[in-house]
């Protein structure tokens, strides 16, 4: 798969998984589409048979052709200048040497809950302390880290910030602190009747690609569903402002979120993956597993220098774990109680002590 076709891939999985974010009544979120796309790539390098399809229409990759797309995506996008991308596993699985092999960027190791949280704090910069949830009872945990800290090419003058108004999307305006600038004409532009603006990172001479950082202003009532892609339209759906010059006004903010992503997993077609009975990965390891939770932190700061940026993902799978069963059988001495509809006052005892019978 080329890069292009990873490109898009992840944005058909973005533009899908914000739709389920935006419903009604969620409010707020920041998220990581590259990061999900990653992490459950990476999972599904190990999934086979009918598993492997049902992850490949959400993903466009599983399988064992899955591993170095995920390993070329992850070197390519760490070319970004400022961004850090990482992954490990921590297992109490006995995982196939092929599947470890298939991914040489991931360092595998036993689970440690403690070691886990410091990797997750210090790969973040300390954005996100903790991975986002409890490992008890996990088998397997594929965790997915970004991170970003970029300096703005012109950074906003701090003189200028000021509250000014802000409208929430249940109607209420409240002020907030926000930061005044200019920016080029080129640097705006329209998709669908939504406003784009890049604002430009700074970069060092010969050095790797900046960050591109691109705010979007929808038509008042549109929500994140119809304005978000509008940030990675392609050039041909742009349409320039008919302007001389650009002001912006942009509220300084920080945005967490934590999202149970299993839940979405449906409305995203992925069920197999996610039951036990039914789940295949078998490349991945020789005991049977499924996803049991997909787990997302993120975090988002923009102030008047820049703009930072972190997102833990956590993929995790468990074992079928034998059932605890216990048969009961009267079939000895035993008693029977009837109690009246709300207290434990006994309307009627018996103790069938003789062979029991039945009279029609």
């Amino acid at each position: 798969m080329r890069d292009t076709t990873t490109t898009a891939a992840v944005q058909r999985l973005g533009e899908r998984w914000i739709r389920e974010l935006a419903r009604p009544g969620r409010g707020g979120f920041v998220c990581s589409p590259a990061g999900l796309w990653l992490a459950l790539a990476a999972a599904a390098a190990g999934a086979r048979t009918e598993t492997a399809a049902e992850l490949r229409t959400l993903l466009g990759v599983a399988g064992p052709g899955a591993a170095a797309v995920v390993t070329d995506a992850a070197r390519e996008w760490e070319r970004t200048e400022a961004l850090n991308v990482a992954t490990r596993v921590w297992s109490r699985l006995t995982i196939r040497q092929e599947y470890k092999d298939a991914l040489p960027d991931i360092a595998f190791g036993p689970v440690d809950q403690d070691e886990i949280d410091a990797w997750v704090c210090e790969r973040t910069g300390g954005l996100i302390e903790r991975l986002p949830m409890e490992l008890d009872g996990v088998s397997f945990a594929l965790v997915n880290a970004l991170a970003l800290k970029a300096l703005w090419e012109t950074p906003f003058e701090v003189n200028r910030t000021r509250e000014a108004p802000f409208t929430d999307d249940a109607g209420r305006t409240r002020p907030a602190a926000t930061m005044h600038a200019s920016v080029p004409v080129r640097d705006a532009w329209t998709v669908a009747g939504a406003h784009v603006v890049e604002l430009r990172c700074r970069t060092e001479r010969g050095a790797a690609a900046p960050a591109r950082i691109r705010l979007v202003l929808g038509e008042p009532g549109a929500g994140a569903a119809q304005v978000l892609p509008a940030a990675w339209a392609s050039g041909e759906e742009r349409a320039p402002l008919d302007a001389d010059e650009v002001t912006v006004a942009v509220p300084r903010f920080t945005l967490r979120t934590n999202i149970q992503v299993d839940d979405q997993l449906p409305a995203l077609g992925v069920r197999r993956a996610t039951t036990m009975a039914l789940a295949d990965f078998s490349g991945l390891s020789r005991q049977p597993v499924c996803i049991s939770d997909v787990v997302q932190e993120a975090v988002l700061k923009v102030a008047e220098e820049g703009v930072e940026a972190a997102a833990i993902t956590v993929v995790a799978l468990r074992t079928a774990v034998a059932r605890r069963g216990r048969h009961i059988a009267f079939d000895r001495p035993f008693g029977i109680v009837v109690l009246d509809g709300s207290s434990d006052v006994p309307l009627f005892a018996g103790w069938q002590a003789d062979i029991p019978a039945y009279e029609d």
